[in-house]
Parts: structure tokens; C-alpha cells; sequence
């Protein structure tokens, strides 16, 4: 007698695209079984194991992909500076909006101000958004409170995102990502402060899973990073850096030295900066949603990272001062039109490369055996269309975990 898989549910009816080796990887009229909150089996449907006990489901058409990734996210945050957007395309200096109580300031002011609560509402009403567009999984920094006790609020909030909404949530301590009032013209302090303190504290409460800092001659020197980086080290969490959005001062390279599992922004790195990247196996996270609305001309070299092979993320960077976005499916068109990503190369960038930004390769990003049964289905005849349509919500069912969300 034939023996019988035991799966508890199977999806078929659609194309699947599996994104193993960061290509599109179609099976033409596939099928995934999932057993708990893993991927079971993946492949044709005709080659599909004899199962019993599986709840069927046939979407008729369409393809199924992995889960969308988000992988540099600055979710949650207070107040709103929309107004400022104004005054920028009404000519007010960006110096001029900052001496009257405007730019990142304002924001850490709302942050400081705003409960736990006040936080999550705001937070969950951006999730929101995202989680419309098929991502199962984020990354959400703080680095707006800008104080040990604000900053932890900013991480608790995060985490509890994850205990009550259907999405994988990677934390982020970003507290070098400016220099607060209190500590103006003493970097260094500041620094001394968050090496000494911060991190330590914040590792014990097991708030973080990642450090990272914005390396920039308006925030905080490679010299000072890498006092960061080793304070993260000491506390085991790895790394992640903004690195060479408005200059070069071999961000990159800093971050390859502590094999930084992403290096963010990237439109000022060198050659040496994407060698030193290739070497360390760091992910390049492009986020065109900045670069957009910074109406920035310098473009990330992506032959260069195509050249030497390092991996490249999208994701949405949404925060309110440089990319206010809450749609990662306009990052993959802004990828391919701004930066000349091709839609296979953009998809790849927000499953199988955003979850290598975030240490998740071995769970996420892909549709194989033995993965977290995360994954999208879209009425769409193509991967293709993902980043071609321009703007609304594509219809979509998302599984996650297993379960249709």
C-alpha cells in the first residue's frame, strides 16, 4: 500500500516563484505544502506526494511568491512633518526649518513627548500599509528618542508590534543617529554614553537584535562608528550602518571590517567600499525611496555590486523626514526606474537579499522545504507585474506562518 504525507495544508492553482539563488526560479502550475508553520514540500503539482489529512486550496491562477521583506524601517515614531515638505518645495532652507524647530529634532521631540502607546497606535496604522502589500516580515530601528529611557520605549513598541500583529519583527538600536540637544558639540560623549551604557543595558533586556549608526560628516565619524561597532560586539549583536548616502567616507568598507550584515544607502560608495562588501558577504540595502525624495542624483553603483557580486536589498526606509513611504511595492518600481534594478533582480531584493540583511536567510525569502511557510499569492500572470504597476494595493492573499492572515 502506498504510504500517505501527512501535510497540514496545500496552495495550488498558480505559478510559483521561488527566488532560490535570487532568481525567479518558476514552477509552472506548482504547489507548497506546509505541515505547522513550515514549508513541507514545494515543487509541480503533478509531482505533488500522495497526502492526506490537508486542507485544499486553489487560487485558479495567478503565482505565489515568498513573503515581502522589509529590512530598514523607522516605523515608529511621533509627530508629523509634512508641513516641512511644504516649506522645502516653497524654498525654505532644510537650515532655515531646522533653527525654527524643524528636521530630525522635531521628531525627537514628538518621539520624547508621545507614550508607549501613543507610539504603537501610530506605528500599527503604517504597519498596516505594508502588511496590505503582502510583507511578513520588518526591521524597525529606533534612533528618534535619542535618550536611554526613549529610545527603549521606541524598542518596546517594536516588540510588541510583534506579539500582536501577523509579522516577523527584527529590532534595531540606531541611537547613533544624531546628535541630540543635550549633547551638541560633544559627539564623542554621546558616544562614550551609548557604548558604555546603552547598549549594554539595552542587549540585557534583549530589546535589540542589531546595532547600527549613520556614518556621515552631519552625524557621527567612522572613527566614532567603530566605537559603536565595537560596543556591539562586546554585547554579541551584529551590526548594520547608513553608510555613504550623502558622502563618501568609506562606510562600506567600515561596515565589511565588522561583517556588518548590511551596509543602507550606498549612493556615495566606491569600488573598494563594494569589494570590501563582497568580501564580508554584506547585503547592499538601496532605498530609493530617499533618494527620491531628496531629488538626489548620485545613484548607487549598482554595476559595481553586480560586478562583484554583493547581494542588493530594497526596502522602504519609511520614516518622516527623507522617505515618508509605506508601500514596499513602490520601492521595487522605483528600483528598476530609478536605479536600473531589472523586476527580477527587485523582487529578489525584497525576499530572499532583505531577509540576508537581516541574518534571516535560512528561515525567509525563499519557497523550499524546511523555510517558514511565509508566502504571497497574486492574481497576476507574471513576477513582473509586482514592480510594474505603479501605485495601489494589488489584490493578494498572504500566508503566514501557515495561516491565511
Amino acid at each position: 500500500m502506498m504510504s500517505l504525507t501527512h501535510y497540514d495544508s496545500i496552495w495550488l492553482g498558480a505559478d510559483v516563484a521561488t527566488l532560490r539563488d535570487g532568481r525567479y526560479g518558476i514552477i509552472k502550475d506548482g504547489a507548497v505544502a506546509v505541515c505547522g508553520d513550515k514549508l513541507a514540500w514545494v515543487g509541480p503539482r503533478s509531482d505533488l506526494p500522495p497526502s492526506c489529512g490537508a486542507a485544499i486550496h486553489d487560487f485558479g491562477g495567478g503565482i505565489i511568491t515568498p513573503g515581502l521583506v522589509d529590512c530598514h524601517t523607522h516605523l515608529v515614531f511621533g509627530g508629523d512633518r509634512s508641513r516641512e515638505f511644504e516649506q522645502r518645495l516653497n524654498g525654505v532652507s532644510y537650515a532655515q526649518i531646522a533653527a525654527g524647530g524643524g528636521g530630525i529634532l522635531s521628531t525627537v521631540n514628538a518621539t520624547r513627548a508621545a507614550s508607549e502607546d501613543e507610539l504603537l497606535a501610530l506605528a500599527e496604522a503604517r504597519l498596516a500599509m505594508l502588511l496590505a502589500e503582502g510583507v511578513t516580515c520588518i526591521e524597525i530601528k529606533s534612533g528618534y528618542g535619542l535618550t536611554l529611557d526613549s529610545e527603549i520605549k521606541m524598542l518596546r513598541v517594536a516588540r510588541r508590534i510583534a506579539q500582536t500583529h501577523p509579522v516577523t519583527v527584527k529590532t534595531t538600536l540606531l541611537a547613533a543617529h544624531a546628535i541630540p540637544p543635550e549633547f551638541a558639540g560633544r559627539a564623542d560623549d554621546y558616544v562614550t554614553l551609548i557604548c558604555q551604557r546603552w547598549i549594554p543595558e539595552v542587549a540585557a533586556l534583549g530589546l535589540a537584535d542589531a546595532i547600527d549608526g549613520f556614518c556621515e560628516h552631519l552625524a557621527f565619524s567612522p572613527a566614532q562608528i567603530a566605537r559603536v561597532f565595537d560596543a556591539a560586539r562586546a554585547a554579541g549583536l551584529p551590526v548594520k550602518l547608513h553608510a555613504e548616502q550623502l558622502s563618501s567616507l568609506g562606510g562600506g568598507a567600515l561596515a565589511a571590517r565588522y561583517g556588518a550584515l548590511s551596509a543602507d544607502h550606498l549612493e556615495y560608495a566606491t569600488e573598494k567600499d563594494v569589494q570590501a562588501m563582497a568580501q564580508s558577504g554584506t547585503v547592499a540595502v538601496l532605498l530609493p525611496g530617499a533618494c527620491y525624495m531628496l531629488r538626489e542624483t548620485q545613484l548607487p553603483p549598482v554595476a559595481l555590486f553586480r560586478q562583484y557580486g554583493v547581494p542588493m536589498a530594497l526596502a522602504s526606509d519609511s520614516n518622516p523626514g527623507t522617505s515618508p513611504a509605506c508601500s514596499l511595492r513602490l520601492m521595487l518600481n522605483m528600483g528598476c526606474t530609478l536605479f536600473r534594478l531589472t523586476p527580477e533582480e527587485a523582487l529578489a531584493a525584497v525576499t530572499i537579499n532583505g531577509a540576508r540583511a537581516l541574518g534571516l536567510e535560512t528561515e525567509l525569502g525563499t519557497l523550499e522545504a524546511g523555510k517558514m511557510a511565509d508566502f504571497v499569492h497574486w492574481p497576476v500572470a507574471h513576477p513582473a507585474a509586482l514592480a510594474y504597476w505603479l501605485g495601489g494595493q494589488l489584490p493578494n492573499t498572504v500566508v503566514y506562518r501557515g495561516l491565511r492572515r
